[in-house]
């Protein structure tokens, strides 16, 4: 479902072409057959691999596969985007970026999120200083979900979860905005579903900021998506487009992704240019004319590490340092 609800309408956006597609249910070849016309639809990856040579690979099959289905492309010499989480774990990553290596295939993560208006607006805030120094990073996906969806992101344990389904993004968001983790503490409960629909992580970033990332699936009243607090003001984003809540009233209005807040002074923020469909573009660039890896898969490595230790520090109930080499 990845692959065809949000992939699929990314890619064409960038000016990909869909040329092959693979799941092994025959109601889905079907339905892809009539969404892209001349698409060729295959059983499983490895008919895909025997039979055409893509441009690229994107692997959006549940996260448990991810690793698997990455090497296949990898090995066979085509270029690979792989969603997010790049695996369930950093050894499964670290040994992805590994086999890219000596393979000399191209790799990168789905981390599409970097290209959110909001995301590329506060990279432009913090870039010009309006907020000083900054000592907190909270950022919320918050929804009020009381009866869960009978998916595998909900029921698969080890593989689904809000941890490896939104953690990615809010970790790589906090690493991307304020460097490398010396700790993280971490509270993951089950409460509607099988996998953990309420996350909570506290990291501390190397350069002093305290980030607090925040997923649940059982929230009455979703907080602020993003609240960034510095020694000159605060930048905040209200609401969420995903998930209606109480503080979409404080709406910055059309063209403005949040506020910049100092006490009861509010100024409206103007959005940034840009869009999710822009990792795509980026990819084009990347593949065709030399430009820089979009997401280096070296950075999705530090990503698996925090949630790595996010576990850890949630079955301990202390604070642990993310792995690195």
């Amino acid at each position: 479902m990845a692959g065809r609800d949000f992939h699929a309408p990314l890619l064409r956006r960038a000016g990909w072409r869909v040329g092959d597609v693979v799941t092994a249910d025959p109601g889905r070849r079907a339905a892809a057959e009539a969404d892209w016309p001349g698409v060729r639809a295959h059983p499983d990856l490895t008919a895909l691999l025997e039979r055409s040579r893509p441009d690229l690979l994107v692997v959006a099959s549940p996260s448990g596969r991810h690793v698997e289905h990455a090497l296949a492309g990898l090995e066979a010499g085509v270029p690979v985007a792989v969603d997010k989480p790049m695996a369930l774990d950093r050894d499964g990553a670290a040994a992805l970026v590994r086999r890219a290596e000596e393979t000399g295939t191209p790799l990168t993560v789905f981390h599409n999120r970097r290209w959110d208006a909001e995301q590329l607006t506060l990279e432009q805030v913090l870039a010009g200083g309006r907020l000083g120094t900054v000592h907190r990073f909270e950022r919320r996906w918050e929804r009020w979900r009381p009866v869960p969806k009978d998916r595998w992101r909900e029921n698969a344990v080890g593989e689904g979860g809000l941890l490896l389904d939104l953690g990615p993004h809010l970790v790589d968001a906090a690493l991307r905005l304020f460097g490398p983790v010396t700790a993280v503490r971490a509270e993951l409960r089950a409460l509607t579903t099988p996998t953990e629909d309420d996350v909570f992580l506290a990291l501390e970033h190397a350069g002093g900021v305290l980030s607090h990332l925040t997923a649940g699936s059982l929230v009455g009243a979703p907080g602020p998506r993003t609240r960034v607090l510095g020694s000159a003001g605060a930048f905040l984003v209200p609401g969420h487009d995903d998930a209606p809540g109480p503080f979409d009233v404080l709406d910055p209005g059309e063209g403005m992704a949040g506020w910049l807040v100092r006490g009861a002074e509010a100024e409206p923020v103007p959005t940034a240019a840009g869009g999710p469909a822009d990792f795509y573009r980026a990819v084009t660039r990347w593949l065709t004319a030399g430009g820089p890896v979009p997401v280096d898969p070296c950075e999705a490595v530090a990503v698996a590490a925090v949630l790595d230790a996010a576990r850890r520090s949630a079955r301990t109930g202390a604070a642990q340092r993310p792995a690195g080499d």
